[in-house]
């Protein structure tokens, strides 16, 4: 029986995260792309706390009309490396979430390590 999109990701997902694991000094980095969105998060998971969140909807990336989603995605990684420098993280774990590093989330992790964060 074949799986479908959803449930195929689920269980990438689920595989990877047994594996991935955010700390206070290295915490992780979770991507979710939508079809038209892109949000990106720094999560504790030891305390299970969300440090620091970026998306596509920020004002300073939403009101940039007309630019394709891989732009969309660099401005996001771009905007996610300058909080996390305010907030002093330097070091973190890529969390692809099960999408493939390609794309999006390709131009995301790029401009994140262009700005400044190590994984």
């Amino acid at each position: 029986m074949a799986l479908t999109k959803l449930e195929r990701r689920s269980r990438i997902k689920m595989r990877i995260r047994k594996k991935i694991n955010g700390t206070a000094e290295k915490p992780r980095l979770a991507v979710f792309r939508s079809n038209k969105q892109i949000y990106v998060q720094i999560v504790d998971d030891l305390n299970g706390v969300t440090l620091l969140a970026v998306s596509s909807k920020e004002k300073e990336i939403a009101e940039k009309t007309g630019i394709k989603k891989t732009e969309q995605a660099k401005l996001v990684g771009k905007s996610l490396a300058a909080k996390c420098k305010e907030k002093g993280i330097e070091n973190v774990v890529f969390d692809r979430s099960g999408y493939k590093y390609h794309g999006r989330v390709k131009s995301l992790a790029d401009a994140a390590r262009e700005g400044g964060l190590k994984f």
